[in-house]
This record gives C-alpha cells, structure tokens and sequence, in this order.
C-alpha cells in the first residue's frame, strides 16, 4: 500500500481539505497505514501536480479542499484490481524466533512472553476502536470494520501463538538445541584462541 493509494481513498469517499484527510488517517488508517501531517500534505502536492486530485473549494486562510478526479479514480480502481500487494513481509520479531537458541531458555521464554503481551495490547486498543467508533453506512465504515477484524483475528492468534512459544522453548527438545549451540561456540572460541 503507498500513501498516495490511501489519500486517493480517502478523497473516494468525499472531497476533504488535509485537516480531514488527518482526522480520517487518525480514526481509521493509522494501524494499517499511519502518516503524519507533513506526508499527506506533500502527497496532496503531488497528487495534485499529477492530476489525480484537484482542489475543488478553497476557504478562509488557505483552507483547500481536494476531490478525487477521473483519472485519480481510474489510478485507485487500477491499483486494486490490477496492482498485486507489495512484496515479501518482514517481521523483525519472527526473526528473532530463530536464533532464540543463542540466549538462554528463560530469556528466550520472557521474550516471547512480552511478544504475548505486545499482541494482547495491539488486540485490546483494537476493540477500544470497535467499541467507540462511529460505524455508519459509509465506504470507510462498512470496509474498516472488515480491515478492524483481520486486525482483532491476527493480534488474537499472536498472543496465542506466543504464549504457546514460550512454553516450547523450556521443552527438553529447546533446551538440547541451545545447550548445542552454546557448545559449538564456545569450541569455536577455544579453538580460535589455540
């Protein structure tokens, strides 16, 4: 996703000046998509050069406000049927998980314990948004709430899977493996120091 595809997004909806499209960000893209003042200014800027967007309404001190254009419809409608998803995910945490041998089990078990609860708090701010938001009719409404529940299923199913980690890596099997990898370290520092 590129913040430009979610500003033509936003714009889909209705024409809304930056301020709008911030206070839109905040309420419902910041946990797929965050972006701060400055990017989606710089992309109204772009955009507009482009012909994507156009400034529809200008108000009291500057104030504009933007609608999507034809050609900026066409872009949005082409990007999600015809543009596949970015390339392969990284998950710096997921990483870790395989090389947890190197440390000791309660270490490694304590790490995936805070994993747990890193997911369990992402899962609790996501219902705080599902129990306070304003869910109405609208396109951002209907289509978040369904982007809100890939995000209730995935947090649930991390906490899970990370309380079931922790309590792998105190297995025998875990523990052989790191005391393995210790060992073949330590032989190695021995053997360099010879």
């Amino acid at each position: 996703m590129s913040l430009k595809h979610a500003v033509l997004g936003l714009l889909a909806e209705s024409p809304a000046s930056g301020y709008d499209l911030m206070k839109l960000f905040n309420a419902s893209l910041s946990n797929v998509w965050p972006a701060t003042q400055s990017q989606v200014y710089g992309e109204l800027t772009k955009l507009t050069t482009a012909g994507l967007v156009e400034v529809a309404a200008q108000g009291p001190r500057g104030r504009k406000e933007y609608a999507i254009t034809d050609d900026g419809l066409a872009e949005l409608r082409h990007w999600l049927t015809a543009v596949e998803p970015g390339g392969p995910q990284r998950h710096d945490g997921l990483l870790r998980v395989f090389f947890l041998g190197i440390v000791t089990p309660l270490e490694a078990q304590t790490f995936l314990l805070h994993q747990a609860e890193r997911a369990a708090w992402t899962r609790a701010e996501l219902e705080h948004v599902e129990e306070t938001a304003e869910w109405d009719e609208d396109m951002i409404s209907v289509y978040g709430r369904i982007a809100l529940e890939y995000g209730l299923r995935l947090s649930a199913t991390q906490e899970e899977w990370a309380r079931w980690a922790a309590e792998e890596v105190t297995s025998a099997k875990a523990r052989k493996a790191s005391e393995l990898a210790r060992a073949r370290h330590a032989e190695e520092r021995q053997q360099e120091g010879e």
